[in-house]
């Protein structure tokens, strides 16, 4: 204990440090009172019924993503996962078209160019997204809505329309601000704690909810609640141990001789990760698991069994896309992250070299190849605790609780506490003072692989 209060005064000597943190705790309480102010002419008491649609379902998990300003009709409802998903599309296009390519061998002038494009993006995705979200309050809950907001004005546009459709885009851009000026002034990555913020906000909601489930509906009654969360801090420990694991290869380094001194026969080991990617495959995946919900009541017809099997949370058919996509993601992000080709010729450059291979191409092939053999089971693991929420719902589980319960949300939260916690440690290292663990370092999601 006494380690604990050290560590935490540590913490708050290192003025840098101490600044970051409390301007990251500033932004997020900003963020989160955006997330209760509501879209003009909207009776927020009114809301109960478009509430209690959004704790089901993908509507659920996206209620989640937002830290609850879905459900409450905010300027925040849509969050970032447009950001998210505009993300994606830029990531995909700097595989196949050159000019992406190009732009992200500029270094940090390339990735300027490349961040404003994923913002045009962004508002066109709000801009598809924006009107489904307004059109099912208008159609579904009328009733929350001022009368006179949703009378047919100029160009056949009610003004709740307009105005819901520029604050929602308004919204989601302000977020988007708010994440860079985090990552720039405060600690770990921006986007990244605000979703882990908006989780945290409703797990008090579902674990109150799953408590009372237990005890009101004679469900297992409080000794089957203790199990859960017994079960749920093993899934916890099981996540830490994928976001850190590594394969370690020992690296040689060839002897050098400088003047009279002579340095080298050096033996150090090259980490690489078990998941590169991180957190990211699910978020990615996420995202694409979304979009059959712009299908969802289009124009007012019933929509088809093959898109309503997509947006079913517990379905097979939504959890066996999942899985699938999660393990393509992970493969495909592991790529764009870790350069083989690159880590080899570093090695050369530096003197070093694998064992019983040669430098070059077959250090490459090597690194390469085992990455692939490790990425393999990492994302296995990585996909099976995502569609964790579906399987505990089997037995009985709320289903705002089954949430957290595994599932993007958890690894959401674990991945960027991992960061948060490296950066922190880094900054108490650097001043000399004890880390936060007697033995190792934090290794985050983010941390070099090489």
């Amino acid at each position: 204990m006494n380690r604990f209060f050290n560590t935490i005064r540590n913490i708050f000597k290192i003025e840098d440090l101490r600044k970051r943190i409390l301007y990251t705790l500033l932004i997020v309480l900003v963020y989160r009172l955006g997330s209760h102010i509501v879209l003009p002419g909207i009776n927020p008491g009114a809301l109960t019924a478009f509430s209690k649609s959004t704790q089901e379902g993908l509507l659920g998990l996206l209620d989640l993503f937002s830290g609850g300003a879905f459900s409450n009709a905010s300027i925040f409802a849509l969050g970032v996962m447009p950001y998210i998903s505009a993300s994606i599309v830029i990531q995909l296009l700097t595989l196949a078209v050159p000019y992406f390519q190009r732009l992200q061998k500029e270094g940090e002038s390339g990735r300027t160019k490349i961040n404003q494009i994923t913002r045009y993006l962004t508002i066109a995705v709000v801009g598809v997204q924006a009107p489904a979200y307004i059109a099912n309050i208008v159609q579904q809950y009328s009733g929350a809505v001022s009368p006179a907001m949703i009378e047919t004005g100029i160009f056949g546009f009610s003004m709740f329309s307009v105005t819901a459709f520029i604050l929602l885009i308004s919204g989601t851009l302000f977020i988007m601000w708010l994440g860079e000026k985090i990552t720039d002034n405060g600690l770990g990555n921006g986007i990244s704690i605000i979703i882990m913020t908006g989780i945290i906000a409703r797990f008090p909601f579902a674990l109150e909810a799953e408590f009372v489930s237990r005890i009101t509906e004679m469900n297992g009654g409080p000794i089957l609640f203790i199990a859960e969360l017994v079960i749920m801090m093993v899934i916890i420990a099981l996540c830490v141990l994928l976001v850190q694991g590594t394969r370690r290869i020992p690296v040689q380094y060839a002897k050098r001789i400088e003047g009279n001194k002579q340095y080298g026969g050096v033996r150090n080991f090259l980490p690489l990760k078990v998941n590169a990617a991180g957190v990211m495959p699910i978020i990615f995946a996420q995202a694409i698991m979304f979009l059959p919900l712009m299908f969802i009541n289009r124009g007012g017809e019933q929509p088809s069994k093959f898109w309503l099997s997509f947006v079913d949370y517990n379905g097979i058919a939504y959890n066996i896309v999942f899985f699938l996509l999660i393990i393509g993601f992970t493969y495909f992000y592991t790529a764009i992250t870790i350069n083989p080709q690159q880590i080899a010729e570093d090695l050369k450059k530096n003197g070093g070299f694998i064992p019983g291979t040669k430098p070059g191409k077959q250090t490459a092939n090597l690194i390469d190849d085992i990455m692939s053999k490790i990425t393999l089971p990492g994302s296995f693991f990585l996909g099976i605790v995502a569609v964790l929420p579906a399987i505990v719902r089997m037995f009985n589980v709320n289903q705002q609780f089954a949430q957290f319960f595994g599932g993007t949300s958890l690894l959401i939260m674990v991945g960027v506490v991992l960061d948060i916690l490296q950066q922190v440690e880094s900054h108490l290292l650097m001043r000399h003072y004890d880390g936060l663990t007697k033995t190792g370092r934090i290794k985050g999601r983010n941390s070099s692989a090489y």
